[in-house]
């Protein structure tokens, strides 16, 4: 690399009570590089990179950035402001924006001081303007942010901190509500931007862009670096095996008989407030070993789906069969006792109770079988010894059957759902993101546990954004957008994504 060092993280050190989350951690940037940071849950990326932006202290070590004029300074520990005045900005998965503000007021929020009479909105948008036309990203700034795609806000994030001049960009799962389309645009802008001098670390599950977009890979496991890769000589395996410690391999699809339908949706309409929650004359069919995925960008409907299907939603008009009975008024009990297994897109929130203790979890769906109670009293020993068979069967790790489940990571969390699930050999299966921000070896796991209840002769309705993992284990495709389903006639992920935007393939 001739380009000189920008940025250098020496020996990062972070603890939280006992654990190490960071141990010594050392890392350097070149200028107009692209380095992809990866790792499995609770790796320790989000802790390392909160201290390089300064909201975390570190216990020990330092960061140093490289001025304009050539010298090397010493940040301050944590503090943001340090951080912001070096000029490195931070891109977060989740959006920081205001949805009732502009996108210009959005860039230019935090840039200006209390203590101005006025504001200089002319000068800021042509400056914006300006890095629009060079970098390609460009975004309506006189719009609401709650009226623009999901594209569009991330094109907002990116402009707010390249708006403060920033010569460091940290982007964290930048593309995870992207459609492909939207995502290589985001690439091809950011590969701009980097020719010129910009430093990005980049954090992904995906690893084909990984692949695709950075120079360097640096891998965390258990808060230590494992190993740093050029990008050029580095393959999927081989950074799978650095990021679990062992080589891993996704699970393949296999040819599988289809029988009768499990589950059938006939011109269901429900009409809310937004397109997130309605539905438009939706009709759908799922077999019996069969994978059906329901792809597509975030709030197009997927969520009235899944609440439909899980009995939290009644339809307007049209009807819901299971195995070839109408379910006339759906509820949670009643799609329970109908056999349907719901695996929700918020594990945290909808998929346990944090509060309640890993064994009560795992028989929160069966408290009306004689095993978990009788005569209204809990069966506590034979809850127990059910949590160790499950607990060992699905590896979930952790600190233990008794622990709250709020202690759990989110990896451990959706193992609990999955075992919960899974067990009681349903019918149908729902499966809402069920991978969504979890590592190579989880998510390889979650794929596993699907492929093998779909080989078992149940149907699994997976709705997911992420389009490798919609091509790996779907036998089907069908696209949301705008409320309605459009089948899917190929696997190309160009033609797909072209339909998740609500154009013709």
């Amino acid at each position: 690399m001739k380009n000189p060092v920008i940025l250098t993280l020496d020996g990062l050190t972070k603890r939280f009570g006992d654990v190490i989350a960071n141990d010594a951690i050392d890392l350097t940037l070149h200028r107009g590089e692209v380095l992809a940071l990866l790792g499995e849950n609770g790796a320790g990326k989000t802790t390392l990179m909160n201290m390089l932006f300064g909201h975390y202290t570190p216990d020990a070590g330092h960061v140093e950035i490289m001025g304009e004029d050539g010298v090397v300074q010493r940040l301050p520990a944590g503090n943001a402001q340090a951080a912001i005045d070096a000029r490195i900005g931070m891109v977060h998965q989740h959006f920081t924006l205001a949805e009732n503000l502009s996108a210009l007021d959005n860039i230019l929020l935090g840039s200006e001081s209390l203590l101005s009479w006025r504001r200089n909105r002319r000068a800021a948008r042509a400056k914006i303007e300006g890095l629009m036309q060079e970098s390609g990203l460009i975004a309506p700034l006189d719009e609401k942010i709650g009226a623009l795609s999901v594209g569009e806000r991330q094109r907002v994030e990116i402009l707010k901190a390249l708006f403060h001049d920033a010569r460091v960009l940290v982007l964290d799962e930048p593309t995870a509500v992207l459609t492909p389309q939207e995502a290589d645009s985001l690439f091809a802008a950011l590969r701009k931007m980097v020719d010129t001098g910009l430093s990005v670390i980049f954090i992904s599950h995906k690893l084909h862009e990984v692949l695709a977009f950075s120079d360097r890979i640096a891998v965390l496991r258990h808060g230590k670096l494992v190993g740093q890769l050029t990008t050029a000589k580095a393959d999927k395996t081989q950074i799978a095996t650095l990021m679990v410690g062992e080589e891993t391999t996704l699970p393949t699809r296999e040819a599988c008989e289809v029988g009768a339908p499990v589950l059938e949706l006939n011109a269901v309409t429900v009409q809310r407030e937004n397109a997130r929650n309605s539905l438009n004359k939706v009709s759908l069919c799922l077999r019996a070993g069969e994978i059906v995925d329901v792809a597509g960008v975030s709030g197009n409907g997927q969520s009235a789906l899944a609440q439909l299907i899980s009995g939290l939603l009644r339809p307007d008009s049209g009807s819901i069969a299971i195995s070839g009975e109408v379910i006339a008024a759906p509820t949670p009990k009643t799609m329970l006792k109908a056999q349907v297994g719901r695996i929700p897109e918020d594990r945290h929130h909808d998929g346990v109770v944090g509060s309640m203790t890993v064994a009560e979890n795992l028989v929160l769906e069966r408290l009306d079988q004689p095993d978990v109670q009788r005569h209204g009293f809990l069966r506590k020993g034979a809850i127990s010894d059910h949590a160790d068979a499950l607990i060992a069967a699905y590896d979930v790790r952790g600190p233990g059957k008794d622990a709250r489940a709020a202690l759990l990571y989110g990896g451990n969390i959706q193992k609990l759902i999955l075992a919960r699930v899974l067990e009681t050999e349903p019918l149908v299966i729902l499966a809402n993101q069920p991978t969504r921000g979890l590592d190579f070896g989880a998510a390889g796991e979650v794929a596993r546990r699907l492929m093998a209840a779909r080989k078992r002769g149940a149907g699994v309705l997976l709705i997911s954004e992420d389009l490798d993992e919609v091509l790996s284990l779907a036998d089907r495709i069908v696209v949301m957008h705008d409320g309605q389903l459009i089948e899917a006639d190929t696997r190309d992920r160009a033609a797909i994504g072209l339909l998740m935007a609500g154009q013709a393939a």
